[in-house]
């Protein structure tokens, strides 16, 4: 999961834990791990929710100002389907790397846990 420039040092805080995404399936699993340009995220839970749940104050849970600019961010390609995603910010752990998304170990030629 890549997070916009601005909500990624409330993601380091813990302050943000959670994210809205707009996806035609969902692209992270439940335990997986994705790096962040410094430490991971790791998921923990992903649900299928409805347009009419993304409300203010999920909106600002997840680090916007409302939900008309979470939207904006929230749409990845032609998805139209809505995934809440609850995270958790691991920090470098001093070299040994974390599991990445089978996709993006095959483009760097690694092998994903």
């Amino acid at each position: 999961m890549i997070f916009a420039k601005r909500l990624r040092e409330g993601v380091r805080r813990g302050d943000i834990t959670l994210s809205v995404r707009i996806w035609q399936r969902p692209h992270v699993r439940v335990g997986g791990r994705y790096r962040m340009e410094e430490g991971e995220i790791e998921v923990e839970s992903i649900a299928a929710i409805d347009f009419a749940d993304v409300t203010p104050d999920l909106a600002t849970g997840s680090g916007f100002a409302g939900v008309i600019d979470l939207l904006k961010t929230a749409k990845h390609g032609k998805g139209e389907n809505v995934y809440l995603i609850r995270f958790h910010y691991l920090p470098p752990s001093g070299g040994i790397p974390g599991r990445v998304g089978r996709r993006r170990a095959a483009k760097r030629g690694a092998h994903a846990d």
